[in-house]
């Protein structure tokens, strides 16, 4: 049961939470949801193997995709969370961490999916969290312990999202491809009639009227999520920004790998939402000749700080990497854009979730 709760710490409601589907346990959740049309319930399916050769587990967590009849997307968002982030049902039941339910995993899906309407969303976890409450994004950067970064060139995070991706992807078609064939052997029993009921005025039930039409396979309708003709945006919050820093390192050497290449040139926009970690630098990169291999993409720039990372007194360096992050790359011509939410609030964790609602 849920902890009673102080007052003071009852969180406003933002977004309705999801269902939860009951499906086999993994750590990979997918929902459906089309423009327009209500979030379906979340389902999980096995996880989606990296393949890279490194140890870890490799995840990637609520996926949201078009409804039937919807035109297939072509746009892939993906979303790295930050600290404490989690699936909903662990958030709630953790001694600290449920004061920030209402920015779970399904809970950002959601705005994400609003915020993006006609793409898929994929938000992937990190590997490891520490005390449960700090993510450390091993499978992707090397890590201290408390998840603080340690760059370097040749980690391969570049290799690891395009093979997560793919893999993900043929579940994702697996999975619906299934749910099809379940659907369609359903609607197919029975002689493809259904019975409907009439009411009375009363509340009784009345007489059943049974209609019978053909069930025609060809019009079921699913869009799998594709690579082909795909273009990206990545979106690092808080933490996940760990993630972005780390593909800015490795852009020289990633190229020269055919596929990783063309997915480069497919990541059309990054966001940058509240970076921050535990390390005394490198929360914001700031090497000019990394920068200028990054100006070179035309990938378009997003970042979006609150007064709790950037105006933190006693990590001011985070302020002055992100205003130096921000004139490198427009000195070198790359199309960038900064954006400071609250600024006349006092810090507070809360404005700094809160930066999911405004960017």
């Amino acid at each position: 049961s849920r902890r009673n709760r102080e007052p003071g710490q009852q969180q406003r409601r933002r977004r309705a939470l999801l269902p939860l589907g009951r499906a086999a346990p993994a750590a990979v959740r997918a929902a459906v949801h089309g423009a327009g049309s209500r979030p379906s319930a979340l389902q999980r399916v096995a996880p989606a193997g990296g393949g890279d050769g490194r140890g870890g587990t490799r995840t990637a967590g609520p996926l949201w995709g078009p409804g039937e009849g919807q035109p297939p997307p072509h746009h892939h968002v993906l979303y790295f969370p930050g600290d404490v982030q989690n699936y909903h049902e662990v958030m709630t039941h953790h001694p600290e961490n449920y004061q920030w339910e209402n920015w779970s995993l399904e809970n950002v899906a959601t705005i994400l999916a609003h915020r993006f309407p006609s793409g898929y969303i994929w938000v992937i976890k990190c590997s490891r969290m520490h005390l449960h409450k700090f993510s450390c994004y091993d499978n992707f950067v090397k890590s201290n312990m408390f998840g603080a970064p340690e760059h370097s060139t040749d980690f391969g995070a570049f290799k690891h999202i395009y093979t997560l991706l793919v893999n993900a992807f043929n579940l994702s078609q697996k999975s619906l491809l299934s749910k099809n064939v379940k659907d369609f052997n359903k609607d197919s029993k029975a002689s493809n009639c259904r019975s409907t009921s009439s009411h009375t005025t009363n509340g009784c039930q009345g007489e059943k009227e049974r209609t019978c039409e053909k069930f025609d396979q060809s019009a079921m309708s699913f869009y799998p999520p594709s690579l082909n003709g795909a273009s990206f945006t990545l979106i690092g919050f808080s933490k996940g920004c760990v993630v972005l820093n780390q593909l800015l390192f490795e852009l020289k050497e990633a190229k020269k790998d055919k596929n990783i290449d063309a997915f480069i040139k497919n990541i059309k926009t990054m966001y940058w939402l509240d970076g921050g970690h535990s390390g005394g630098s490198n929360t914001w990169i700031t090497y000019p000749e990394v920068l200028k291999e990054f100006a070179q993409t035309g990938i378009i720039v997003h970042t979006h700080v609150t007064p709790y990372q950037v105006h933190d007194p006693m990590r001011s360096w985070i302020g002055k990497e992100h205003k130096k992050f921000v004139q490198i790359l427009g000195d070198f011509g790359m199309q960038v854009t900064s954006q400071i939410h609250f600024a006349n609030d006092a810090p507070s964790i809360e404005n700094h979730f809160r930066a999911h609602e405004v960017f």
